[in-house]
């Protein structure tokens, strides 16, 4: 299936510690990258929470964001840690010293100090198994959300292409007709300046024009890249860098056949399949 770069989880659950939320949100990035915003009292979950976002997703860059709001009761584990506390009270006498003009320390703000609270290690344990526990359902979330954008962007894409296939088809059959107008052209000119001329020649000119005019292998191309474009869509997992490769190769066969476009109906044509292309090489750029 599909999938989007773009997306929002949420989860929240009420633990006896507090309300854990966390909101993951996504855009299109070319590699995975991943920024983890988390409290510090859960700051040892980052490897993790990286580890266990990177099983889910492949691309995009993700924001992840843990609040907590601890209640009452899970103050009252929390355990000072005497010897950070001395260690921060020396560091703070020896500015005092340096800097006898520094204002006083705000005992708040020296509980809050890296490392000074703790909480004891079972209550600690159990909070990092809800935190992650809690992340699986966000990450579930998200994933969700990407895949139902993801499937809006592929039937745009199946739009555009099936667009596109018309174009070839009505390129395929105003050939014979081009060919012709540009025999009926250089007759006419010949007929104009009143001279005899060769048939045999004449023809050999004419075989030329259509070999310059010809467009049959850009057309025969074209059609097999919409062929292996909606393959690709149908495909499970990412195929973003894939369809931006193919997004390359349509772009170049269309350029092709309005360089070689000797009327304004292939002139047309060629636009508008360029204009299409564009479109889908916007959408291609944020799929995983």
């Amino acid at each position: 299936m599909l999938k989007s770069m773009t997306g929002f989880g949420r989860n929240e659950v009420e633990t006896e510690f507090g309300d854990l939320l966390w909101e993951l949100r996504s855009v299109n990035h070319r590699y995975l990258e991943i920024n983890v915003r988390i409290p510090e009292e859960l700051r040892a979950l980052e490897p993790h929470v990286r580890a266990q976002v990177g099983k889910k997703l492949s691309r995009g860059k993700v924001e992840a964001t843990l609040k907590l709001r601890a209640n009452r009761d899970s103050v009252s584990g929390l355990v000072l840690d005497t010897d950070a506390l001395s260690t921060l009270a020396k560091a703070i006498e020896q500015v005092h010293t340096a800097i006898p003009q520094s204002t006083g320390v705000d005992p708040l703000q020296v509980i809050q100090w890296p490392g000074v609270m703790s909480s004891n290690n079972k209550q600690q344990d159990e909070m990092t198994r809800q935190a992650m526990t809690c992340l699986e359902a966000a990450i579930d979330d998200l994933v969700a959300t990407r895949e139902r954008e993801g499937e809006k962007t592929a039937e745009m894409l199946r739009t555009r292409c099936e667009k596109i296939d018309s174009h070839i088809n009505e390129l395929r059959q105003h050939r014979p007709a081009v060919v012709a107008r540009q025999r009926e052209k250089l007759v006419a000119k010949l007929s104009e300046l009143d001279i005899d001329h060769n048939e045999h020649r004449l023809e050999q000119e004419l075989v030329f024009v259509a070999q310059r005019l010809d467009i049959d292998e850009e057309l025969d191309r074209l059609k097999a890249h919409v062929s292996e474009f909606n393959k690709a869509v149908s495909r499970s997992g990412p195929i973003g860098r894939r369809l931006d490769f193919l997004m390359q190769e349509f772009n170049r066969e269309a350029n092709t056949i309005g360089s070689k476009a000797a009327d304004l109906d292939t002139t047309g044509a060629s636009v508008d399949i360029k204009v299409l292309i564009e479109q889908m090489r916007e959408q291609v750029q944020n799929i995983e």
